[in-house]
Protein backbone atom coordinates (compact mmCIF):
# COMPACT_ATOMS: atom_id res chain seq x y z
CA UNK A 1 0.00 0.00 0.00
CA UNK A 2 1.38 3.10 -1.01
CA UNK A 3 2.62 5.59 2.17
CA UNK A 4 2.17 8.50 -0.15
CA UNK A 5 -1.39 9.27 1.60
CA UNK A 6 -0.23 8.64 5.07
CA UNK A 7 2.47 10.88 4.70
CA UNK A 8 0.29 13.63 3.41
CA UNK A 9 -2.51 13.38 5.93
CA UNK A 10 0.17 13.29 8.20
CA UNK A 11 1.85 16.43 6.32
CA UNK A 12 -1.49 18.32 6.43
CA UNK A 13 -2.48 17.56 9.70
CA UNK A 14 1.37 19.06 11.45
CA UNK A 15 0.42 21.95 9.73
CA UNK A 16 -2.85 22.74 10.38
CA UNK A 17 -1.93 21.56 13.86
CA UNK A 18 0.45 24.25 14.09
CA UNK A 19 -2.20 26.32 13.32
CA UNK A 20 -5.03 25.70 15.40
CA UNK A 21 -3.04 24.90 17.94
CA UNK A 22 -1.07 27.83 18.78
CA UNK A 23 -4.67 29.97 17.45
CA UNK A 24 -6.95 27.78 19.89
CA UNK A 25 -4.32 27.52 23.14
CA UNK A 26 -3.72 31.46 22.78
CA UNK A 27 -7.59 31.74 23.81
CA UNK A 28 -7.95 28.78 25.89
CA UNK A 29 -4.92 30.61 27.90
CA UNK A 30 -7.53 33.44 27.80
CA UNK A 31 -10.05 32.20 29.91
CA UNK A 32 -8.44 33.59 32.80
CA UNK A 33 -8.43 37.15 31.26
CA UNK A 34 -12.45 36.50 30.13
CA UNK A 35 -13.57 35.29 33.55
CA UNK A 36 -11.84 38.17 35.19
CA UNK A 37 -13.33 40.83 32.78
CA UNK A 38 -16.98 39.63 32.10
CA UNK A 39 -19.69 38.52 35.17
CA UNK A 40 -21.03 35.31 34.89
CA UNK A 41 -24.16 37.10 33.46
CA UNK A 42 -22.06 39.13 30.95
CA UNK A 43 -20.28 36.02 30.13
CA UNK A 44 -23.24 33.80 29.74
CA UNK A 45 -25.25 36.82 27.43
CA UNK A 46 -21.98 36.92 25.55
CA UNK A 47 -21.68 33.27 24.08
CA UNK A 48 -25.40 33.10 23.84
CA UNK A 49 -24.90 35.75 21.14
CA UNK A 50 -22.36 33.68 19.88
CA UNK A 51 -24.48 30.46 19.45
CA UNK A 52 -26.95 32.29 18.55
CA UNK A 53 -25.45 33.77 15.52
CA UNK A 54 -23.72 30.14 15.29
CA UNK A 55 -27.41 28.98 14.74
CA UNK A 56 -28.03 31.64 11.39
CA UNK A 57 -24.62 31.18 9.58
CA UNK A 58 -25.68 28.18 7.90
CA UNK A 59 -28.98 29.76 7.13
CA UNK A 60 -27.30 33.11 5.98
CA UNK A 61 -25.08 31.28 3.67
CA UNK A 62 -27.57 28.26 2.72
CA UNK A 63 -24.72 26.36 3.48
CA UNK A 64 -23.19 27.00 0.34
CA UNK A 65 -19.94 27.58 2.21
CA UNK A 66 -18.98 24.36 2.88
CA UNK A 67 -20.45 23.49 -0.60
CA UNK A 68 -17.44 25.70 -2.51
CA UNK A 69 -14.70 23.46 -0.43
CA UNK A 70 -16.33 20.22 -1.56
CA UNK A 71 -16.61 20.55 -5.10
CA UNK A 72 -13.30 22.52 -5.21
CA UNK A 73 -11.74 19.45 -4.26
CA UNK A 74 -13.00 17.47 -6.98
CA UNK A 75 -12.50 20.19 -9.55
CA UNK A 76 -9.29 20.21 -12.07
CA UNK A 77 -7.51 24.11 -11.88
CA UNK A 78 -9.98 25.37 -14.37
CA UNK A 79 -13.30 24.38 -12.85
CA UNK A 80 -12.39 25.95 -9.47
CA UNK A 81 -12.55 29.26 -10.91
CA UNK A 82 -16.27 28.04 -11.70
CA UNK A 83 -17.17 26.76 -7.83
CA UNK A 84 -16.03 29.81 -6.18
CA UNK A 85 -17.68 32.25 -8.84
CA UNK A 86 -20.83 30.32 -8.34
CA UNK A 87 -20.69 30.20 -4.70
CA UNK A 88 -19.24 33.08 -3.91
CA UNK A 89 -22.45 34.76 -6.54
CA UNK A 90 -25.17 32.03 -4.35
CA UNK A 91 -23.70 33.47 -0.91
CA UNK A 92 -24.06 37.20 -2.03
CA UNK A 93 -27.76 36.73 -3.00
CA UNK A 94 -28.23 34.67 0.13
CA UNK A 95 -26.69 37.31 2.44
CA UNK A 96 -28.44 39.64 1.28
CA UNK A 97 -31.81 38.19 1.59
CA UNK A 98 -30.45 37.76 5.32
CA UNK A 99 -29.27 41.15 6.10
CA UNK A 100 -32.94 42.63 5.12
CA UNK A 101 -34.59 40.10 7.22
CA UNK A 102 -32.39 41.15 10.10
CA UNK A 103 -33.26 44.74 9.10
CA UNK A 104 -37.13 44.51 9.04
CA UNK A 105 -36.79 42.06 12.33
CA UNK A 106 -34.66 45.00 14.12
CA UNK A 107 -37.27 47.56 12.78
CA UNK A 108 -40.13 45.86 15.06
CA UNK A 109 -37.48 45.73 17.86
CA UNK A 110 -37.02 41.72 18.05
CA UNK A 111 -34.14 41.47 20.25
CA UNK A 112 -33.06 44.90 19.08
CA UNK A 113 -30.34 45.54 22.22
CA UNK A 114 -27.99 42.78 20.65
CA UNK A 115 -29.47 41.91 17.11
CA UNK A 116 -26.99 44.03 14.85
CA UNK A 117 -24.06 42.10 16.92
CA UNK A 118 -25.73 39.00 15.67
CA UNK A 119 -26.41 39.95 12.01
CA UNK A 120 -22.53 41.24 11.78
CA UNK A 121 -21.44 37.91 13.07
CA UNK A 122 -22.64 36.38 10.77
CA UNK A 123 -22.46 38.20 7.86
CA UNK A 124 -18.60 38.21 8.37
CA UNK A 125 -17.78 34.82 9.85
CA UNK A 126 -19.46 33.68 6.32
CA UNK A 127 -17.36 36.06 4.18
CA UNK A 128 -13.94 34.39 5.98
CA UNK A 129 -15.09 31.17 6.42
CA UNK A 130 -16.05 30.95 2.12
CA UNK A 131 -12.27 32.39 1.14
CA UNK A 132 -10.79 30.53 3.96
CA UNK A 133 -12.30 27.09 2.69
CA UNK A 134 -11.36 27.90 -0.84
CA UNK A 135 -8.03 27.74 0.40
CA UNK A 136 -7.94 25.10 1.98
CA UNK A 137 -9.28 23.08 -1.15
CA UNK A 138 -6.19 24.80 -3.07
CA UNK A 139 -4.49 22.48 -0.90
CA UNK A 140 -2.27 25.63 0.07
CA UNK A 141 -2.26 24.65 3.87
CA UNK A 142 0.66 26.75 5.24
CA UNK A 143 -1.75 29.68 4.38
CA UNK A 144 -4.76 28.01 5.69
CA UNK A 145 -2.87 27.47 8.88
CA UNK A 146 -1.57 31.16 8.95
CA UNK A 147 -4.58 33.26 7.96
CA UNK A 148 -5.96 30.89 11.45
CA UNK A 149 -3.32 32.17 13.59
CA UNK A 150 -3.59 36.02 12.10
CA UNK A 151 -7.18 35.60 12.99
CA UNK A 152 -6.64 34.48 16.10
CA UNK A 153 -4.28 36.92 17.12
CA UNK A 154 -6.56 39.89 15.68
CA UNK A 155 -9.32 38.26 17.97
CA UNK A 156 -7.19 38.43 21.19
CA UNK A 157 -5.62 41.95 20.10
CA UNK A 158 -9.18 43.52 20.03
CA UNK A 159 -10.28 41.80 23.18
CA UNK A 160 -7.31 42.98 25.01
CA UNK A 161 -7.91 46.58 23.99
CA UNK A 162 -11.66 46.86 24.43
CA UNK A 163 -12.03 44.35 27.61
CA UNK A 164 -8.59 45.65 29.13
CA UNK A 165 -7.21 49.07 27.93
CA UNK A 166 -10.43 50.74 26.90
CA UNK A 167 -12.36 52.30 29.95
CA UNK A 168 -14.98 50.38 31.69
CA UNK A 169 -17.46 53.84 30.25
CA UNK A 170 -16.44 52.97 26.52
CA UNK A 171 -19.03 51.24 23.87
CA UNK A 172 -16.69 48.26 23.38
CA UNK A 173 -16.53 47.16 27.11
CA UNK A 174 -18.24 43.91 28.03
CA UNK A 175 -20.43 42.25 25.74
CA UNK A 176 -19.83 44.54 22.70
CA UNK A 177 -16.16 43.93 23.30
CA UNK A 178 -16.32 39.95 23.44
CA UNK A 179 -18.25 39.89 20.61
CA UNK A 180 -17.22 42.66 18.04
CA UNK A 181 -13.53 41.21 18.34
CA UNK A 182 -14.64 37.98 16.37
CA UNK A 183 -16.54 40.39 14.38
CA UNK A 184 -13.67 42.86 13.62
CA UNK A 185 -10.92 40.03 12.78
CA UNK A 186 -13.02 38.05 10.50
CA UNK A 187 -13.45 41.05 8.34
CA UNK A 188 -9.82 41.86 8.07
CA UNK A 189 -8.83 38.19 7.49
CA UNK A 190 -11.82 37.75 4.61
CA UNK A 191 -10.05 41.20 3.01
CA UNK A 192 -6.63 39.43 3.36
CA UNK A 193 -7.08 36.69 1.50
CA UNK A 194 -8.90 38.31 -1.31
CA UNK A 195 -6.20 40.68 -1.71
CA UNK A 196 -3.10 38.25 -0.72
CA UNK A 197 -3.86 35.44 -2.15
CA UNK A 198 -5.75 37.12 -5.30
CA UNK A 199 -8.91 35.11 -4.89
CA UNK A 200 -10.60 38.05 -6.62
CA UNK A 201 -9.35 36.61 -10.12
CA UNK A 202 -11.21 33.91 -9.43
CA UNK A 203 -14.74 35.86 -9.42
CA UNK A 204 -16.43 36.62 -12.35
CA UNK A 205 -20.08 36.96 -13.43
CA UNK A 206 -18.81 35.01 -16.70
CA UNK A 207 -17.47 32.03 -14.71
CA UNK A 208 -20.71 31.38 -13.20
CA UNK A 209 -22.30 28.11 -14.21
CA UNK A 210 -25.74 27.76 -13.57
CA UNK A 211 -25.55 24.02 -13.95
CA UNK A 212 -23.44 23.98 -11.16
CA UNK A 213 -25.27 26.42 -8.98
CA UNK A 214 -28.03 23.40 -8.52
CA UNK A 215 -25.54 21.10 -8.22
CA UNK A 216 -23.90 23.25 -5.18
CA UNK A 217 -27.36 24.07 -4.06
CA UNK A 218 -28.71 20.18 -3.99
CA UNK A 219 -25.21 19.30 -1.88
CA UNK A 220 -25.22 22.30 0.36
CA UNK A 221 -29.29 22.97 1.55
CA UNK A 222 -29.36 19.76 3.40
CA UNK A 223 -26.44 21.21 5.30
CA UNK A 224 -28.24 23.94 6.43
CA UNK A 225 -30.47 22.18 8.57
CA UNK A 226 -27.70 19.45 10.00
CA UNK A 227 -25.36 22.53 11.08
CA UNK A 228 -28.94 23.94 12.93
CA UNK A 229 -29.55 20.37 14.69
CA UNK A 230 -26.10 20.24 15.58
CA UNK A 231 -26.39 23.32 16.67
CA UNK A 232 -29.41 22.33 18.99
CA UNK A 233 -27.51 19.46 20.12
CA UNK A 234 -24.31 21.82 21.17
CA UNK A 235 -26.19 25.00 22.17
CA UNK A 236 -30.08 24.08 23.19
CA UNK A 237 -28.76 22.92 26.79
CA UNK A 238 -27.15 26.44 27.53
CA UNK A 239 -30.67 27.96 26.50
CA UNK A 240 -31.93 25.68 28.58
CA UNK A 241 -29.81 25.75 31.73
CA UNK A 242 -30.45 29.99 31.49
CA UNK A 243 -33.98 29.16 31.41
CA UNK A 244 -34.66 26.71 34.14
CA UNK A 245 -31.00 27.56 36.44
CA UNK A 246 -30.35 31.11 35.31
CA UNK A 247 -27.77 33.26 33.28
CA UNK A 248 -25.02 32.81 36.02
CA UNK A 249 -25.32 28.80 35.84
CA UNK A 250 -25.26 29.36 32.48
CA UNK A 251 -22.12 31.19 32.55
CA UNK A 252 -20.13 28.18 34.85
CA UNK A 253 -21.76 25.86 32.74
CA UNK A 254 -20.31 27.72 29.25
CA UNK A 255 -16.66 28.15 31.04
CA UNK A 256 -17.12 24.46 31.83
CA UNK A 257 -16.90 23.78 27.89
CA UNK A 258 -13.73 25.56 27.58
CA UNK A 259 -11.65 22.77 29.06
CA UNK A 260 -13.25 19.80 26.82
CA UNK A 261 -12.28 21.65 24.07
CA UNK A 262 -8.60 20.50 23.90
CA UNK A 263 -10.66 17.02 22.45
CA UNK A 264 -12.51 19.29 19.72
CA UNK A 265 -9.09 20.67 19.33
CA UNK A 266 -7.53 17.80 17.90
CA UNK A 267 -10.66 16.44 16.36
CA UNK A 268 -10.73 19.90 14.21
CA UNK A 269 -7.10 19.87 13.51
CA UNK A 270 -7.14 16.23 12.12
CA UNK A 271 -10.49 16.55 10.87
CA UNK A 272 -9.02 19.27 8.49
CA UNK A 273 -6.58 17.68 6.97
CA UNK A 274 -8.47 14.06 7.42
CA UNK A 275 -11.61 15.28 4.80
CA UNK A 276 -9.15 16.12 1.96
CA UNK A 277 -6.88 13.08 2.14
CA UNK A 278 -9.90 11.25 2.21
CA UNK A 279 -11.95 12.31 -0.52
CA UNK A 280 -8.58 12.47 -2.64
CA UNK A 281 -8.62 8.56 -2.15
CA UNK A 282 -10.40 7.06 -5.06
CA UNK A 283 -9.70 3.40 -5.10
CA UNK A 284 -12.41 1.72 -2.85
CA UNK A 285 -10.80 -1.33 -1.22
CA UNK A 286 -7.93 1.32 -0.41
CA UNK A 287 -10.11 3.78 1.01
CA UNK A 288 -11.46 1.64 3.47
CA UNK A 289 -8.36 -0.13 4.38
CA UNK A 290 -7.08 3.54 5.00
CA UNK A 291 -9.93 4.30 7.14
CA UNK A 292 -9.32 1.27 9.17
CA UNK A 293 -5.52 2.50 10.12
CA UNK A 294 -6.46 5.93 10.97
CA UNK A 295 -9.64 5.00 12.66
CA UNK A 296 -7.55 3.33 15.39
CA UNK A 297 -4.70 5.69 15.61
CA UNK A 298 -7.52 8.92 16.23
CA UNK A 299 -9.36 6.82 18.56
CA UNK A 300 -6.67 5.99 20.78
CA UNK A 301 -5.33 9.62 20.66
CA UNK A 302 -8.89 10.81 21.57
CA UNK A 303 -9.21 8.57 24.62
CA UNK A 304 -6.16 9.19 26.15
CA UNK A 305 -6.59 12.96 25.61
CA UNK A 306 -9.72 12.53 27.41
CA UNK A 307 -8.24 10.66 30.28
CA UNK A 308 -5.48 12.94 30.87
CA UNK A 309 -7.85 15.92 31.03
CA UNK A 310 -10.49 14.70 33.19
CA UNK A 311 -7.61 13.34 35.47
CA UNK A 312 -6.01 16.96 35.70
CA UNK A 313 -9.63 18.88 35.44
CA UNK A 314 -9.78 19.89 38.80
CA UNK A 315 -5.69 21.05 38.75
CA UNK A 316 -6.52 23.03 35.07
CA UNK A 317 -9.35 24.81 36.49
CA UNK A 318 -7.79 26.19 39.55
CA UNK A 319 -5.31 27.72 37.40
CA UNK A 320 -7.51 29.04 34.50
CA UNK A 321 -10.74 29.99 36.01
CA UNK A 322 -11.37 33.07 38.22
CA UNK A 323 -12.48 31.77 42.46
CA UNK A 324 -16.38 32.48 41.34
CA UNK A 325 -16.16 29.92 38.17
CA UNK A 326 -13.86 27.15 39.93
CA UNK A 327 -17.04 24.98 40.76
CA UNK A 328 -17.51 24.78 36.60
CA UNK A 329 -14.91 21.98 37.07
CA UNK A 330 -17.59 18.87 38.27
CA UNK A 331 -19.25 19.58 34.58
CA UNK A 332 -15.82 18.68 32.76
CA UNK A 333 -15.66 14.84 33.69
CA UNK A 334 -19.03 14.41 31.87
CA UNK A 335 -18.37 17.15 28.70
CA UNK A 336 -14.97 15.60 28.09
CA UNK A 337 -17.01 12.32 27.36
CA UNK A 338 -19.49 14.10 25.23
CA UNK A 339 -16.82 15.71 23.40
CA UNK A 340 -14.54 12.01 22.54
CA UNK A 341 -18.39 10.91 21.41
CA UNK A 342 -17.98 14.12 19.29
CA UNK A 343 -14.94 13.86 17.69
CA UNK A 344 -16.13 9.94 16.61
CA UNK A 345 -19.15 11.59 15.39
CA UNK A 346 -17.43 13.81 12.85
CA UNK A 347 -14.33 11.03 11.80
CA UNK A 348 -17.82 9.12 10.41
CA UNK A 349 -19.05 12.26 9.05
CA UNK A 350 -16.09 12.25 6.29
CA UNK A 351 -17.85 9.29 4.94
CA UNK A 352 -21.03 11.37 3.87
CA UNK A 353 -18.84 13.91 2.62
CA UNK A 354 -16.64 11.55 0.30
CA UNK A 355 -19.80 10.39 -1.01
CA UNK A 356 -21.73 13.51 -0.85
CA UNK A 357 -24.96 12.22 1.59
CA UNK A 358 -25.28 15.26 2.77
CA UNK A 359 -29.05 13.80 3.53
CA UNK A 360 -27.46 11.20 5.68
CA UNK A 361 -25.78 13.91 7.99
CA UNK A 362 -28.78 15.32 8.14
CA UNK A 363 -30.84 12.81 9.49
CA UNK A 364 -28.85 11.28 11.78
CA UNK A 365 -27.41 14.98 13.45
CA UNK A 366 -31.57 15.62 13.33
CA UNK A 367 -32.04 12.24 15.44
CA UNK A 368 -29.10 13.69 17.83
CA UNK A 369 -30.89 16.88 18.47
CA UNK A 370 -34.54 15.25 19.06
CA UNK A 371 -32.59 12.62 22.00
CA UNK A 372 -30.40 15.83 23.31
CA UNK A 373 -34.02 18.10 23.84
CA UNK A 374 -36.03 15.21 24.96
CA UNK A 375 -33.11 14.51 27.86
CA UNK A 376 -32.55 18.06 28.61
CA UNK A 377 -35.94 18.62 29.47
CA UNK A 378 -36.30 15.27 31.24
CA UNK A 379 -32.57 15.92 33.44
CA UNK A 380 -32.01 19.92 33.99
CA UNK A 381 -35.70 20.81 35.68
CA UNK A 382 -36.61 19.38 39.46
CA UNK A 383 -40.21 19.53 37.60
CA UNK A 384 -42.28 20.62 34.87
CA UNK A 385 -46.00 21.33 34.88
CA UNK A 386 -47.88 20.51 31.89
CA UNK A 387 -51.86 21.19 31.14
CA UNK A 388 -52.01 21.83 35.18
CA UNK A 389 -50.43 18.63 35.96
CA UNK A 390 -46.72 19.38 37.74
CA UNK A 391 -44.27 16.27 36.66
CA UNK A 392 -41.40 15.61 38.80
CA UNK A 393 -37.94 15.31 37.13
CA UNK A 394 -34.44 14.42 37.56
CA UNK A 395 -33.52 18.29 38.33
CA UNK A 396 -29.75 17.49 37.83
CA UNK A 397 -29.03 21.40 36.31
CA UNK A 398 -26.41 22.04 34.76
CA UNK A 399 -25.08 18.62 35.32
CA UNK A 400 -28.14 16.75 33.53
CA UNK A 401 -27.26 18.90 30.41
CA UNK A 402 -23.97 17.63 30.45
CA UNK A 403 -25.26 14.16 30.50
CA UNK A 404 -27.98 14.72 28.06
CA UNK A 405 -25.26 16.14 25.44
CA UNK A 406 -22.77 12.66 26.38
CA UNK A 407 -25.72 10.40 25.69
CA UNK A 408 -26.54 12.33 22.24
CA UNK A 409 -23.76 12.25 20.80
CA UNK A 410 -22.79 8.73 21.91
CA UNK A 411 -26.65 7.78 20.00
CA UNK A 412 -25.68 9.70 16.86
CA UNK A 413 -22.38 7.57 17.14
CA UNK A 414 -23.94 4.18 17.25
CA UNK A 415 -26.25 5.53 14.31
CA UNK A 416 -23.60 6.49 11.96
CA UNK A 417 -20.92 3.81 12.93
CA UNK A 418 -24.13 0.89 11.54
CA UNK A 419 -24.90 3.52 8.77
CA UNK A 420 -21.80 4.02 7.28
CA UNK A 421 -20.42 0.50 6.88
CA UNK A 422 -23.42 0.13 4.39
CA UNK A 423 -20.88 3.08 2.61
CA UNK A 424 -17.46 2.23 2.88
CA UNK A 425 -16.69 -1.27 5.00
CA UNK A 426 -14.36 -0.26 6.88
CA UNK A 427 -13.39 -1.85 10.85
CA UNK A 428 -13.82 0.33 14.28
CA UNK A 429 -12.43 -1.83 16.63
CA UNK A 430 -15.69 -2.42 18.52
CA UNK A 431 -14.20 -4.70 20.99
CA UNK A 432 -11.39 -1.62 22.05
CA UNK A 433 -13.74 0.83 21.51
CA UNK A 434 -16.52 -0.10 24.04
CA UNK A 435 -13.14 -1.48 26.67
CA UNK A 436 -12.15 2.51 26.38
CA UNK A 437 -15.59 3.76 27.26
CA UNK A 438 -15.90 1.33 30.23
CA UNK A 439 -12.57 2.90 31.80
CA UNK A 440 -13.55 6.27 31.00
CA UNK A 441 -16.91 6.64 32.42
CA UNK A 442 -15.02 4.53 35.59
CA UNK A 443 -12.57 7.79 35.62
CA UNK A 444 -15.34 10.08 35.24
CA UNK A 445 -17.39 8.87 38.32
CA UNK A 446 -14.03 8.53 40.11
CA UNK A 447 -13.57 12.17 39.99
CA UNK A 448 -17.03 13.04 40.35
CA UNK A 449 -17.90 10.95 43.64
CA UNK A 450 -14.63 9.61 45.49
CA UNK A 451 -13.82 12.21 47.81
CA UNK A 452 -10.75 10.83 49.60
CA UNK A 453 -7.51 12.42 47.81
CA UNK A 454 -5.17 9.18 48.04
CA UNK A 455 -8.26 7.35 47.09
CA UNK A 456 -9.15 9.76 43.58
CA UNK A 457 -5.32 10.67 42.88
CA UNK A 458 -4.94 6.42 42.87
CA UNK A 459 -7.95 5.61 40.98
CA UNK A 460 -6.99 8.25 38.60
CA UNK A 461 -3.86 7.01 37.78
CA UNK A 462 -4.67 3.64 37.22
CA UNK A 463 -7.65 4.47 34.60
CA UNK A 464 -4.89 6.68 32.87
CA UNK A 465 -2.21 3.95 32.79
CA UNK A 466 -5.13 1.36 31.63
CA UNK A 467 -6.19 3.57 28.93
CA UNK A 468 -2.63 3.91 27.44
CA UNK A 469 -2.40 0.17 27.66
CA UNK A 470 -5.33 -0.64 25.28
CA UNK A 471 -4.36 1.67 22.84
CA UNK A 472 -0.43 0.94 23.25
CA UNK A 473 -0.80 -0.95 19.85
CA UNK A 474 -1.98 1.50 17.90
CA UNK A 475 0.62 4.16 19.74
CA UNK A 476 3.29 2.15 19.11
CA UNK A 477 2.07 1.12 14.87
CA UNK A 478 1.49 4.86 14.53
CA UNK A 479 5.21 6.24 16.00
CA UNK A 480 6.64 3.50 14.19
CA UNK A 481 4.76 4.39 11.13
CA UNK A 482 5.82 8.09 11.38
CA UNK A 483 9.58 7.01 11.88
CA UNK A 484 8.96 5.05 8.72
CA UNK A 485 7.75 7.84 6.66
CA UNK A 486 10.86 10.06 7.89
CA UNK A 487 13.59 7.70 7.06
CA UNK A 488 11.94 7.67 3.76
CA UNK A 489 11.90 11.39 3.26
CA UNK A 490 15.55 11.14 4.06
CA UNK A 491 16.92 8.87 1.90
Amino acid sequence: MSEGKYKKLLSNTAIYGIGTFASKILVFLLTRLYTECLSPTEYGTADLISNAANLLIPLAAAGVCDGIFRFALDANESNKKNVFSTGCTLLGISSAVFAVVMAIAFAFGVYSEYLWLVAAYVLMSNFHSACALYIRALDRTKLYALQGIMNTVLTISFNILFLVILPESSFFNGVNGYVLSVVIADAIMGAFLMLYARLYRDISPKAYDKSLSKQLIKYSLPLVPTTIFWWITNVSDRFMVTYFCGEAANGLYTVAYKIPTLIILITGVFSEAWQFSAVKESDERERSEFYTKVFSYFRSVIFATGAFVIAFSQIIALLLYAEEYYSAWTYIPVLVGSSMFSAFVTFLSSVYVVKKKSIKSFLTAMAGSIINIALNFVMIPESLTLFGVTVPLLGLGAQGAAIATAISYASVFLIRAVDTKKLLNFRLGASTLIINIIIICAQALIMLFVKNMIFLAAGQVLCVILILAVNAKAFIGGINGMISMTKGKKS
